[in-house]
Formats: C-alpha cells, sequence, structure tokens
C-alpha cells in the first residue's frame, strides 16, 4: 500500500513538474498530500478519540479546542474533575450525566463526547 501512495506521489509530481513547464500564467496545482497530511483531515481528527482517564488538562483543553467547543479550558477541568471514568463506559453517560448540570447544550455536549473515550 505504501508502495503504491508513493508511485502515485512520484507521478502526480512528474504531471505537476510537466504543468509547470507550460506558460507563466497557468496555476499551479496544488502538491499531493502526504500520509502524515491525510491523516490530518477533519474525518481523521475525528476518529481519533483521547482518554478522558490519562489525558493530561492540556491535552484535553487543546482536543475541545479542536472540535470548536467554546470555552475548552472550562470543559476540560470539569472532565478531569469527575475522573475516573469506567473503561466499559464507552457512550460516557457517567460524563454526560455529570456535565449536564452545567446546562452545556446539546450541541456542546456533542462535540465534548466526539473526543474522548474513557
Amino acid at each position: 500500500m505504501l508502495r503504491r501512495t508513493t508511485l502515485a506521489a512520484v507521478a502526480a509530481t512528474i504531471a505537476l513538474s510537466a504543468a509547470a513547464c507550460g506558460s507563466a500564467t497557468e496555476t499551479p496545482a496544488a502538491a499531493p498530500q502526504t500520509t502524515a497530511q491525510a491523516a490530518a483531515t477533519p474525518a481523521a481528527k475525528a476518529a481519533a478519540k483521547i482518554s478522558a482517564n490519562t489525558a493530561t488538562e492540556d491535552q484535553i483543553t487543546a482536543a475541545l479546542r479542536g472540535a470548536g467547543v467554546a470555552n475548552p479550558g472550562h470543559w476540560a477541568e470539569e472532565v478531569m474533575e469527575y475522573r475516573p471514568y469506567d473503561s466499559t463506559d464507552t457512550n460516557m453517560d457517567r460524563l454526560r450525566q455529570k456535565l449536564a448540570k452545567y446546562n452545556p447544550g446539546a450541541d456542546t455536549m456533542s462535540k465534548i463526547l466526539s473526543v474522548l473515550q474513557p
């Protein structure tokens, strides 16, 4: 798979180089994404969850900020306050219950839970 990706990247680079040799007024095409860049797509970020039990407050804050949660530092503190979370509680029901008392709203709750796992 890696070899096929590398070959595709080389072919795209050659094609871009050939296109760049044309008119000076042409707009160059975007460079192909590397594997690391592809992994950083929004879908990949959404799939990557951090542990509510072991992540640092800074890591939780960064994950919440990346998910678009308003006031991520406050919510990270709340997540840390109610540790530990049962590893079998994959829906994070206990965290939902604890955060509900702050009335975060459905969108905020969804964003918080989208980046956390027990």
